[in-house]
């Protein structure tokens, strides 16, 4: 990067770094390098999201044109960066305050909304937080999931649970005709697909290549565990 574009971008790398001062002086002496996009087409909340420096986000978001739900180049909105994050709590506390559409998704790329990224990353407060602000667990992603997909592909009962508490549908498949019981039992989950085999999934639905659930099991143990605890409950599996 020569010197010209590297001064253009000052506010950015700032932001990037974790420079309050310089932010902060730099948005003194110009308060339009808010809303300056860099080269990735990121504003300068984007990279302080995206590093967790939340004095930084704190600044940014009082300037007077922000925008809390701009999206950079890659269609990622602050919040959804944020949501993905194991430790932005406080971010996207202070970005649902400023009224981040909690159910915002790009078209072009796509981009999931939110509530997809924390589930993925089993962000359970997070999760909590979108929800509380009507997020909805009945949206899908471009593959056709939902965030109960991601969640039982991580093998996160907490979340899963939380997810069907918030409506979200048990047995919608994917684009490749997966539930999120054919996930968590291809991956691995003996007790995410259990509680969905307790919330009622159905057990003969079959993916885009005639798999039943129980057939993606990795291993003899895994797939015993499954059957035994279904056993328990009176469900049959096979």
């Amino acid at each position: 990067m020569d010197s010209e574009t590297k001064s253009k971008f000052a506010i950015h790398e700032a932001s990037r770094e974790g420079h309050f001062n310089i932010v902060e002086s730099l948005l003194n002496a110009n308060p339009k390098l808010e809303s300056r996009r860099d080269e990735d087409d990121r504003l300068p909340i984007h990279w302080a999201v995206s590093y967790n420096h939340l004095p930084i986000v704190q600044l940014l978001v009082q300037s007077r044109n922000f925008d809390v739900d701009a999206q950079d180049g890659s269609g990622w909105t602050s919040l959804m960066m944020a949501a993905s994050r194991k430790d932005a709590d406080d971010i996207v506390d202070l970005l649902l305050r400023k009224d981040a559409d909690v159910n915002m998704k790009s078209m072009a790329p796509y981009t999931p909304p939110p509530l997809h990224f924390a589930s993925s990353k089993n962000n359970l407060d997070i999760a909590r937080a979108l929800l509380s602000h009507k997020a909805s667990a009945r949206v899908k992603d471009k593959r056709g999931q939902l965030a109960l997909h991601r969640a039982a592909a991580v093998g996160s009962v907490p979340m899963m649970k939380l997810l069907l508490e918030a409506k979200s549908p048990l047995n919608a498949t994917d684009i490749d005709g997966m539930t999120a019981l054919h996930h968590a039992i291809s991956e691995g989950h003996g007790d995410a697909a259990l509680l969905l085999l307790q919330a009622g999934a159905e057990t003969d639905k079959r993916d885009s290549e005639g798999h039943l659930a129980i057939d993606l099991a990795p291993d003899f143990k895994t797939k015993t565990f499954i059957l035994q605890s279904a056993e328990r409950e009176g469900i049959d599996l096979e």
